[in-house]
This record gives C-alpha cells, structure tokens and sequence, in this order.
C-alpha cells in the first residue's frame, strides 16, 4: 500500500503527557472542529476573569480571554506564552485554538467579586473576535453579561470586523459602563499587513468598522502598535494610521514599540530573516540582549505620536501615557481572593 501524508497532520499521535492541572484539561478536550491545518477544542474552565500581574503599574487589573490562541497568526504577537500554560509550544499558539465553556456563566460568578469600578480588558492575548467567534459565540455570550450589569470599566482590544455584529450590545454596555474599543492597526499598506498579519482583515476594512462603532456613540479608536524598527516606524507609515483613524472619527490614537520576549524572538527573527534580511542585523543588536527597545527608542516613538495626534487632532487613549510593557496573566484558581 502506497504511504500517504494525513490531510492534518497536527490532528495524528497520540496525545503528550501534560503535567499541570490546566494542561491536562487542555490535552484530554475532545476535537470540536477543524480547519485550515488549525484544530478548535472546548476548554473546561474554573473562571473567566484573571487578575492582571506586571512589574509596572497598568491601566487595567483585570483581563478575560474568551479563547487560547489565535488563528490570526501576527508575526510578532507576544502573547505566545499562554500557550506556555497548556504545556504546548509557541508556534502551536496559531493552530491549536480553544474557547473557554460555560463563559457566560463563569463571568456572572466572577462579577461577584469585583469592586464596582473595576478595570477589566477583554482581549489582552487573544482577539476576542477571531474567526472562531463566529460559530462559538463566547464573546458574544459575555457582553450579554456585562449588557446586565454595570459600574465597571471595560476596554476591548481587536483586529476584527466583526465587532461591528455586536454594536447594539456594546450601545447598552457604553451606557452601564465606561467602555472604549480599541482596534489595533499597525500599517495601511495592504501587502504589508497581509505579511504581518495573514489571517487578520484588512486595515481599511478595521477603519470602517471603526466608523460604525463611532457612528454608534460608542468610544473608540486606533492602537498603531507594535511599531516594528525599520519596518513600520517611519512618519509617514504611522502618520498614514493616525489619517484614517481621523477619517473614521477615532477619539484616539496610541502606539507602543515592539517588544520580544523569548517565547516570540526566535520566530519574529526567522520572519525578519525571510521577509526583511537587510534589517536582521539591527533587530539582533537592538533586541539581542534585551526584549525591550532602548528609552531612547520610546521617547522617539513617544514624541512622534504627540506630534501626529497634534497634526490629526487625536485625543490620547488615557490620561497619562500608556505602558510598554504587556499584561502576563497569572491563572487564578477560583477560590483565591482578586486583589485590587
């Protein structure tokens, strides 16, 4: 008999040994569903709102990821290490994708615990609106809950249109809570955003469903970030952002510089090596020794924002400056306390 290749390969052997309590769940979550060499598995899970740890002060404390992994695949996505809960590797993040049961449930529960005026992100690693959304529905099912509630306030971070399907929730929701919707672009240029971003929708396509939430009354604008040296970090491609968020009535626009942590470097290097070899050499000495960009890097990015929120008249996205450095989630067993 002639030796065949499996059309999914991913989906053959048999199933790793997994150490941890959340990663046995994860190994032992029967197929749902797949597709596209990515497979989708439910995820039993004990809570849905995790308490927000970072060596620096952040404008949030609280965040809830209705899904693990995310099939947009972003090259220089630095929320990789989730996976690193469920024992499985970063490059597993983009195909091996789960959607949390009970959400809906779960979040009613955790509500309970939470002072009113609360900070909570929805989105911080993976996109609430990924594909998998539209059959699942976890998302969904949690602004329902929040469409109940109110006192808290809410920040939703995503790439997709289609948030646009759930405007008439996020209405209520803006009327209950303080809540502002970030969509993240980080180039115009299609082809580049296609190399960037494979699996994302296309940025004009972002800024048009920008347009309908503003349209909405509901509060959102534009996060240009990551800012990738030598590739998206010149004026005129982050000013071409800042324009069309203009366009779309954004209240605001941000951007923060790329960072790497060991978990993305190795394959972000890979793909400035197959998609920007002249530029490899800088990345290695500026990201060598350290997952951050020099201060002097920051305070370059930091002023040509203000300078293009100036020319555009963008308001910012809070108060005081933004943070550089990304939220780690730290997994809460459902009986511990959430601390402020």
């Amino acid at each position: 008999m002639a030796k065949t290749d499996p059309l999914f390969p991913i989906l053959q052997g048999p199933p790793p040994i997994r150490t941890g309590p959340l990663a046995r769940r994860a190994a032992a979550a029967p197929l749902d569903s797949a597709g596209c060499l990515t497979e989708y598995r439910p995820l039993p899970s004990r809570s849905i709102v995790s308490k927000v740890a970072s060596r620096r002060k952040m404008p949030f404390t609280h965040a809830i990821n209705p899904y693990r992994g995310c099939e947009f695949a972003c090259r220089y996505c630095y929320a990789r290490y989730a996976h690193e809960f469920l024992e499985l590797t970063p490059e597993d993040f983009e195909h091996k994708i789960y959607f949390k049961e009970n959400a809906a449930w779960l979040l009613e529960q955790d509500l309970r615990k939470l002072k009113p005026g609360t900070h909570i992100a929805l989105g911080t690693a993976t996109d609430p609106y990924q594909p998998l959304e539209r059959k699942q529905r976890v998302t969904r099912s949690l602004l329902e809950v929040f469409a109940r509630s109110s006192g808290f306030t809410l920040g939703l971070v995503t790439k997709s249109t289609l948030v646009a399907r759930d405007a008439d929730l996020l209405k209520e929701i803006a009327r209950r809570h303080r809540l502002t919707v970030h969509f993240t672009v980080t180039t115009m240029d299609v082809k580049l955003a296609r190399v960037l971003e494979p699996r994302a929708p296309r940025p004009d396509l972002r800024m048009g469903t920008l347009a309908r939430l503003r349209q909405a009354g509901i509060r959102a604008g534009v996060l240009c970030s990551p800012v990738m040296p030598g590739i998206t970090d010149s004026r005129a491609s982050m000013a071409a952002v800042a324009r069309a968020a203009a366009g779309a009535g954004a209240n605001f626009f941000a951007a923060g510089a790329l960072f790497l942590k060991p978990c993305s470097q190795p394959a972000f290097f890979k793909f400035v090596r197959e998609q920007f070899p002249a530029q490899l050499a800088a990345y290695e000495r500026r990201y060598g020794a350290s997952a951050f960009v020099s201060a002097e890097y920051r305070k370059r990015i930091a002023d040509l924002v203000d300078a293009i929120c100036r020319e555009h008249k963008l308001g910012k996205r809070y108060a005081d400056q933004p943070e550089e450095e990304p939220a780690r989630i730290v997994e809460l067993q459902p009986w511990l306390p959430f601390a402020g």
